[in-house]
Formats: structure tokens, sequence, C-alpha cells
């Protein structure tokens, strides 16, 4: 599995998302077994959040990682209702009891809401100097949002989690080179679009060409660009596997122009799902 440098150290270029699971117990089992493996294969980032299934998703990301802790890179995210000072500090507390763990190793803002920013920060430098997490950052910020919280304290984010995949390219416009140029590294989330991503002929022509599926292409092409990474969620084996293998696929030029083509960009701006 390649890596990324990132102010945080080096990670895996792949890591793993966890939205949805946690929502019925009749797929724990597996839902632990494809997290597990996949951190046997090197995608030993795990991304989760207080809002999936209600912290369901944490527990299975406690489950799977128990006995591993040293191995793994945690992530979680305060929900905006619940980010003001004392409110992140005590969902963050919520979400180490979840996991199980003591320190948590990057802290998300989900997505800008109605309580003022300056307040979420200082409590994530609050949970940096009590060790209950060692880096925060942010998800969903635009890069107009992201210059705007520039100029307030505790602007020491390490990471922004944004929806980036070949038929969201709205991150390319200013997102991406932002981030670069101030040492943010971007996590990508929903790589093939839930599963959902089209399948066009191009991307079929990439994957016959490598011998993997157009899926695992489209994971690679997510993380070809300098300081991007991505989380695919998977809960089937052969899926994990693959998700694996995009972290070693390099796409040439070739297929770059290829994709380009067959999914242009549409927007300049950053979407949701």
């Amino acid at each position: 599995m390649r890596q990324i440098e990132t102010t945080m150290g080096p990670l895996p270029l792949v890591g793993q998302g966890t939205w949805t699971m946690g929502s019925s117990p009749a797929n724990r089992k597996n839902e632990v077994a494809a997290l597990q493996l996949g951190i046997d294969l090197g995608m030993t980032l795990l991304d989760t959040a207080e809002m999936y299934a209600e912290g369901g998703a944490e527990e299975v990301t406690a489950e799977a990682i128990r006995g591993r802790r040293d191995s793994v890179f945690v992530v979680s995210k305060v929900l905006p209702q619940n980010a003001s000072r004392e409110g992140t500090i005590q969902a963050a507390e919520r979400s180490l009891a979840r996991l199980g763990i003591e320190c948590l190793d990057l802290y998300l803002l989900h997505w800008e809401g109605s309580h003022p920013l300056e307040d979420t920060l200082a409590a994530m430098e609050e949970l940096v100097q009590s060790g209950k997490t060692r880096f925060y950052g942010l998800s969903n910020f635009d890069t107009d949002a992201m210059k705007k919280a520039a100029a307030l304290p505790g602007a020491n984010w390490q990471s922004n989690q944004v929806l980036y995949n070949l038929s969201r390219r709205g991150p390319e416009a200013s997102l991406i080179s932002y981030c670069r140029e101030t040492d943010v590294m971007v996590m990508s989330y929903s790589p093939v679009e839930q599963a959902r991503l089209n399948i066009a002929e191009g991307l079929k022509q990439v994957g016959e060409k490598h011998n993997v599926t157009p899926y695992t292409v489209a994971v690679a092409w997510t993380v070809q660009r300098p300081g991007v990474m991505t989380i695919p969620k998977a809960t089937q084996l052969d899926h994990v596997r693959a998700n694996a293998s995009a972290g070693d696929l390099i796409l040439d030029e070739e297929d770059m122009k290829l994709l380009d083509q067959e999914y242009p960009r549409q927007s300049n701006g950053l979407e949701f799902l």
C-alpha cells in the first residue's frame, strides 16, 4: 500500500470508511471482518463518526481494532449541532467511549453549523492539550469557507474531508490546490458514489488494461493528485481486496486523459451526498 506524506505523518493512500456500519446487528460480524481484513491489507486509517448509525459505526470500529490500536489511525467526527465549545468536548468523550480508546488520531467537524467555528476550534485545541485527540480538522468545507476560517484562532487543522470522485470533480477547481498549499490533507469520501457511479466505457477499458475492476480504477483515480487520500467503504471481502489494490494502482497519462473525457468536470463547487 502506497502512502501519503502528511503533517500527521505517513498515512495509507486508501483507508476505510464506515458509513452505515452498525445499523443492523445481523451485519456486524461481516462489517468487523471487512475492517480487519482491510487493516491487514494496509488500509489502516479508519474513518467513522458519531452520526453513523447513531454511534453504531464507532462500536463496530471498536470491535475491529481491539488488540490492534497501535497499528491503526482512527478518525471520528462531531455533528455540527453538538459542536459548541463544551458540546464538542462531550461529543469527543462519547466517541472515545464507544471506540474503546483513550485518544483519537484525528477529530473532524462534520460540516459547518450554527455554533461559532472559533468555539469549535477552541474545543479541538483543548482536546489536543488534554490528550483526547492528536490532530483535528474539517469536513465538507469549500475553499471560501476554509479561507474565512483561516483567520480564526485555532486554525491549526490538518485535514479536510470532502466528496470527491469521477462524477464529483468540483474540488479540482481550487480546493485541492489550496489544501496542498496550506499543508492540509484532502480526504476523499464516496470515491465510487456509494456504488452508484456510472460505469462509462472508458472506465471499463482502463480496468481491462490493468486487469482490475472499474471500481478499483475509480478509487485509484481519486488519489492520483498529490495531497489526496480516500476512504471507500466495503463490507464484502472481495470489495475490500479490490479497494486495497487501488492503493498500488498508478494510472498513466493515457488513462487519465481517457477518464477526463468520460467524466468532465460539471461543477466548480463542493457537492454533498
